[in-house]
């Protein structure tokens, strides 16, 4: 499909507003919006900014008042058409008289889709698929959750530039500079849940908080103060009870298998397990039922390497160093593959430089059911 070039600038518009609410709209997508007037003017722009609160159309329209009739409405997400915490936003545009709607991904969720329908019910012109890539980027951890009914997951390390995550001796601070481990903090905050595995903890007695803390929603509402969950993938429940992972500081989860015997005081789920340890699907589904749409992984090779093998992981952010260790602990274990033939391929969304260390963003160059 060709895009007019008017159609695109505004479109993109709105995904640059759509990632303003990253980490402060979950569990809910983040949203923009672009309203022009009839005469192709922009006279409104908004996004979601916090759970609870008005949705990008209802933002950018109330900018508007009655320039709005007989115009346009750019939208990242097609405009839900349910009552949840808010009103459906297929009436609000109806009610505002827009005439002409343009959509980049149609909504997933059964609950709120049929915005588009109703929109041209009601002779709305509507359009869809346009930048239709770029949007599902800007939202893809929400898309992940609604389409595959499991948290998504961003699986960050850090390693010098031999790929070594820890020195012979296991002594790991700092590889990476200060400028990195601000980076990592930040986007720590902005994810649901912070997950690690038994070995992380054993080895290291991490916090897994993430400071600052997230920013708050207009008058103290949406995700001020949020702290996101931390999860400890320990089958066995070795978890130490003095374990920094399990102070006041942050909630936290300690996933184990359904048959182990513990003692152990902690907020506990009990999950299936194999040969190779816990069903990591059934616990990124258990999250996701808990409103947990993003996961940061921090696990460790052994549960880095199950993640990957399994197929759940949907990105990778890496901090390289200029150092090299020449042996110690690889940045990944054991991921599956046995031959060249099994390698999982990549592709790179960004490379930067984050103070003296370079910042590598890239996924799986396949990602079934992610981008419809």
């Amino acid at each position: 499909m060709e895009i007019p070039a008017q159609d695109a600038a505004h479109m993109a518009r709105a995904v640059e507003l759509a990632g303003r609410g990253h980490g402060t709209t979950s569990p809910n997508p983040v949203v923009g919006c672009v309203v022009l007037d009839a005469g192709g003017q922009v006279v409104g722009e908004g996004f979601h900014a916090y759970a609870g609160g008005p949705h990008a159309e209802v933002v950018a329209l109330a900018q508007v008042g009655e320039r709005a009739r007989g115009g346009t409405a750019y939208v990242t997400l097609e405009p839900c058409d349910h009552t949840g915490r808010t009103g459906p936003c297929s009436q609000a545009l109806l009610a505002a008289g827009v005439a002409r709607v343009v959509i980049a991904v149609p909504d997933p969720n059964p609950k709120a889709a049929g915005g588009a329908a109703r929109l041209r019910a009601h002779g709305v012109s509507v359009t869809s698929g346009v930048l239709a890539a770029e949007a599902e980027r800007v939202n893809e951890e929400w898309l992940t959750y609604a389409r595959l009914e499991r948290s998504h997951v961003t699986w960050k390390f850090a390693a010098t530039l031999d790929g070594r995550s820890a020195a012979e001796d296991g002594t790991s601070q700092w590889i990476t500079s200060p400028e990195a481990r601000a980076d990592v903090h930040r986007l720590r905050a902005a994810a649901d849940a912070i997950v690690a595995g038994i070995g992380t903890v054993l080895a290291d007695d991490p916090h897994l908080t993430a400071r600052p803390t997230p920013p708050a929603g207009p008058a103290g509402a949406g995700a001020g103060g949020r702290k996101p969950l931390r999860v400890v993938v320990d089958a066995r429940a070795r978890t130490p009870q003095g374990a920094r992972v399990l102070d006041d500081s942050a909630p936290t989860l300690v996933a184990i298998a359904e048959d182990t015997d513990t003692e152990l005081k902690a907020d506990l789920l009990r999950l299936p397990s194999d040969g190779r340890g816990l069903d990591l699907e059934a616990l990124l589904k258990e999250l996701a039922a808990r409103d947990v749409v993003s996961v940061f992984l921090e696990g460790g090779p052994t549960l880095a390497g199950e993640f990957l093998r399994r197929g759940l992981v949907d990105r990778v952010v890496a901090y390289v160093a200029p150092a090299l260790l020449g042996s110690g602990r690889a940045a990944l274990g054991a991921a599956g593959v046995g031959t060249i033939g099994e390698i999982h391929r990549l592709t790179f969304d960004e490379i930067s430089l984050i103070g003296p260390d370079v910042r590598l963003i890239a996924r799986p160059a396949t990602q079934p059911g992610r981008e419809q």
